[in-house]
């Protein structure tokens, strides 16, 4: 027989949520990126409709509290939303688009892993799961947003309205919302590519050392020896991942870097080129204008406006 759902849990979910929005309200007054006194988690406050937007999120996890923002990679469409959380286990460039509006603003809240306390997490959980098959690792999942995932945002929103229980509580609340991302329905796929093993850890190896030298010259060929493939087979299982070949990704990460220098204005857009690995600033201009569909100077003012904190270098 089938059980109806429980009213008294319908009613305490709606509660918690009521308290999540007013706390998220409180802490991120601001459009755009608002930091917070820990480390890892910024609230996002925006009350603009987006299309089609370039993104490149960080390892980590991204929970929308009011609202709703969906990915598109590869033709595969990740939802996150007031039901849903999207876990990220590598950068991958995508494109979003976002439902708010000043009646009722898009808030999220966003967790950048710890990478040393996530592979710490993942080592502990997979110790005690002996039996259990390995997942594939994944770049992008969107899961359901449980009771527990819910129980501890408000628990970690709480702890950031006041000062002294970020300082005291802090630091365990963070530690557990990492645990409970990793144990939740995506949370093999993220172990797996944190682990690093197999023919996908050799993948998350290579995007590792990518993020370390983008701005310099980059031989696909080097980078299918390291990983100990064939380059027609380092390709294909680089573009499985990523969703973008070696060259494309490389491409991303320059330009994203760029956007954000550029709007912290400390460079030239030449100066900015250069920097993150290009040439030839004319080659620049034209493949940052096809891949965010305005100049870089308009960029950086949408930049400036609707990120917030991040587009300061905080």
């Amino acid at each position: 027989m089938t059980s109806l759902p429980n009213p008294m849990s319908i009613e305490s979910r709606q509660v918690v949520r009521e308290r999540l929005l007013e706390l998220a309200g409180l802490l991120a007054a601001d459009e755009g990126y608002n930091l917070t006194g820990l480390p890892g988690i910024r609230i996002l406050r925006t009350e603009t409709v987006l299309h089609d937007v370039p993104v490149l999120y960080k390892p980590g996890a991204v929970f929308v509290l009011q609202g709703k923002k969906q990915g598109m990679l590869e033709g595969d469409v990740y939802l996150y939303d007031e039901e849903h959380y999207l876990s990220v286990s590598v950068p991958v460039p995508f494109r979003m688009e976002s439902v708010a509006s000043v009646d009722r603003p898009l808030l999220a809240v966003y967790l950048e892993f710890d990478m040393q306390l996530a592979a710490e997490i993942a080592s502990e959980i997979e110790k005690r799961s002996s039996g259990t098959s390995a997942a594939k690792a994944k770049s992008l999942v969107s899961s359901k947003m449980g009771p527990d995932i819910l129980d501890v945002l408000l628990r970690l929103l709480k702890a950031l309205t006041n000062p002294v229980e970020t300082a005291v509580l802090g630091a365990g609340v963070l530690r557990e919302l990492h645990y409970r991302v990793l144990v939740g329905p995506q949370g093999g796929a993220m172990i797996s590519a944190l682990q690093q093993r197999g023919t996908s850890g050799k993948i998350v190896q290579s995007l590792a050392r990518l993020r370390e030298t983008y701005r310099s010259d980059i031989s696909v060929s080097a980078l299918a020896s390291d990983a100990g493939m064939s380059i027609p087979s380092y390709h294909t299982h680089f573009k499985a991942l990523t969703g973008s070949s070696p060259m494309q990704y490389v491409k991303a990460m320059r330009l994203h870097e760029a956007r954000l220098l550029i709007a912290r204005q400390d460079m030239t857009i030449a100066e900015v080129a250069l920097s993150v690995g290009y040439v030839s600033p004319a080659q620049f201009s034209r493949d940052f204008k096809r891949h965010f569909r305005r100049t870089a100077s308009q960029e950086a003012s949408w930049v400036r406006q609707h990120l917030g904190a991040l587009a300061l270098g905080a």
